[in-house]
């Protein structure tokens, strides 16, 4: 008999996995509150890169942290409650950016954004959603040069694994962006690293491919599961029922309170970011020089990243460390904004109020893939930080091998569960 899956969340990580037990042969029914890609999945900068093979709790981090905890940096924030409330899961994150914790991390995430390479260059064809993605790279830029060397870890990393960068001069800068303005001294051009015109839909084409293949996707605010009869059974807040042989939880930021109504204790933090969309210009302010941007950039020295998309140019910040539902502050954008309205002509912002996501992270920053500890036939997949629109695909094959049987440890072992979260409480 063919067996049955529930895939709870539709991001880009649930959507992936959807899509690739769907291929193994199994019947899949897709969950989520909204439709595909409208959570976490929308906020992102829409980077397919193997630049983030560097979390942020790497060894850099340890001479940044007397800057960092002043609390009025671009690139993270922080709430002191949160802090206090999750003092176990910071020192762990912290205690993972020694060398030793660093390289295991950056070596599993860089094998899992290759696995999603290729498997997104396949999904995307058979999506026929090329229109949304081009290949130009992107750009890491440094406004002086210390900023440029004090880089250099990151750089040095990049080179061991082998990415393919290229150093730009000031003028290589002006060359390649005519609509950036002259206050970068050094940059660094990032070329095997791909770009999504519009996140969300890309993982709407996905959705879209699933539901082709007959899979089923359902919207529902889902309350609850519990396990009988060697099913699985899903509940809705309307009282709507799902059940299944096998269930996969990829609820990103969600999971940890939904699996805790299961007994499960998920040690998960929450990095917040925000986003704003500029209308851009053709034209600079009473000039004649271009001010688009053709490929993201990120101002290292400023802490936020740039990326020209279908609803203008996409200002991302960097990490606010903050309960899940906290009151929005703000004030990293602003500063965002004043730093990037230094570097092109932003225009207008477009969109009525900045977008917040919560981007899910685990101490060691790489995700949960694999069977939940001591429960049969659920699965979990979620805690990918930053990196979910990236690493979708290359999750959905490690889990889809796991649930047919056919892990391969090597892959699987970095991404375990059980190395944060234990058997469920009765």
């Amino acid at each position: 008999m063919t067996e049955s899956v529930l895939v709870c969340g539709a991001g880009m990580v649930g959507t992936s996995i959807a899509l690739e037990l769907q291929r193994r042969g199994m019947k899949v029914t897709l969950l989520d509150r909204r439709e595909p890609g409208l959570e976490t999945s929308h906020g992102n900068a829409g980077i397919i890169t193997r630049t983030s093979l560097v979390p942020i709790n790497n060894p850099m981090l340890w001479q940044q942290l007397p800057k960092l905890m002043l609390n009025q940096s671009a690139s993270m924030r922080y709430k002191l409650g949160f802090m206090l409330k999750n003092t176990g899961w910071a020192i762990r994150f912290l205690l993972h950016a020694r060398p030793s914790a660093f390289e295991r991390t950056a070596k599993a995430l860089f094998d899992l954004i290759e696995l999603s390479r290729s498997e997104h260059a396949r999904l995307i064809k058979e999506a026929e959603a090329q229109h949304l993605v081009q290949d130009d790279g992107w750009l890491f830029l440094y406004r002086s040069m210390k900023d440029f060397n004090n880089a250099a870890f990151l750089r040095q990393t990049y080179q061991r694994f082998g990415l393919d960068m290229q150093m730009l001069e000031k003028g290589d800068i002006a060359a390649m962006e005519p609509g950036l303005k002259p206050i970068f001294e050094q940059g660094v051009w990032i070329r095997d690293t791909r770009s999504i015109r519009d996140p969300s839909a890309l993982v709407q084409a996905y959705a879209k491919l699933f539901v082709t293949r007959d899979g089923t996707l359902a919207k529902a605010n889902l309350a609850a599961i519990e396990q009988s009869a060697d099913r699985w059974h899903v509940k809705a807040s309307d009282g709507e029922h799902f059940s299944a042989d096998k269930l996969v939880i990829a609820l990103g930021p969600w999971s940890k309170d939904f699996l805790a109504r299961f007994g499960f204790q998920v040690p998960m933090g929450y990095e917040r970011g925000y986003h704003m969309h500029y209308s851009g210009s053709g034209r600079g302010e009473g000039t004649d020089e271009v001010t688009e941007l053709s490929r993201p950039i990120y101002d290292v020295s400023a802490g936020y990243v740039l990326a020209p998309m279908r609803g203008g140019l996409r200002l991302c910040t960097g990490v606010e460390l903050a309960d899940i539902d906290a009151e929005k502050n703000f004030a990293q954008l602003e500063l965002a904004e004043a730093s990037a309205r230094q570097a092109v002509t932003l225009g207008e912002r477009q969109l009525d109020e900045p977008w917040m996501g919560c981007r899910p992270t685990m101490p060691d920053c790489r995700p949960v893939i694999g069977a939940a500890p001591g429960q049969k036939d659920l699965y979990f997949a979620f805690g990918h930080q930053h990196i979910g629109v990236n690493t979708g695909p290359g999750t959905a094959r490690i889990l889809a091998d796991q649930i047919e049987g056919r892990e391969h440890k090597l892959q699987s072992e970095p991404f375990r569960p059980e190395r944060f979260i234990r058997p469920r409480k009765q």
